[in-house]
């Protein structure tokens, strides 16, 4: 994996894409970190592996072969959701608690869609949150206890106590 050979074309960055993203549980961050490579697909655009690409395209391979060790979900464990949105992407993790510690569940992200992009920060932090919960929905309704939301954000405590919210909450 750590040889893989820089692209030259999309044609030899296609399969490295394809790759990553079979293994894109496994990767923290992998939505937002990958938009560098995905960009080079666009037919409008020519091809530049420039250095920012480069830098990503190494991230990746180390990654791949440093990546967490992942365990099986157990529904009698606590369970917690940890979220995070930026301007562009959405990531979340799920991860359970045990006498031996935290262990990581499964990675996921997205790319925001073009109407999501407009969104307040809050807003995103928030479609972040509904998201990862429909994405692990199979989970956490199997669980024989309650369930955490982590974020980095303060504002989804609002959303739990207004009572006008703006379309994009609802």
């Amino acid at each position: 994996m750590l040889n893989w050979p820089q692209p030259k074309n999309i044609k030899a960055l296609q399969p490295f894409l394809g790759f990553a993203h079979f293994y894109c549980h496994f990767i923290k961050n992998y939505s937002k970190r990958i938009t560098s490579l995905t960009s080079l697909l666009k037919n409008h655009s020519p091809f530049v592996f420039n250095e920012k690409a480069l830098s990503q395209f190494q991230i990746f391979k180390e990654a791949f072969t440093t990546a967490p060790i992942l365990s099986h979900f157990n529904p009698s464990l606590p369970a917690i959701v940890g979220t995070d949105a930026s301007d562009y992407a959405s990531g979340a993790v799920v991860s359970q608690v045990n006498d031996s510690g935290k262990h990581l569940i499964e990675f996921d992200s997205g790319a925001l869609l073009p109407a999501e992009l407009n969104y307040e920060i809050h807003d995103k932090e928030l479609l972040g949150i509904v998201w990862a919960l429909k994405h692990w929905r199979a989970f956490l309704l199997s669980l024989s206890n309650s369930f955490e939301v982590l974020t980095d954000h303060s504002s989804p405590q609002y959303f739990m106590s207004s009572k006008v919210l703006t379309c994009e909450a609802r």
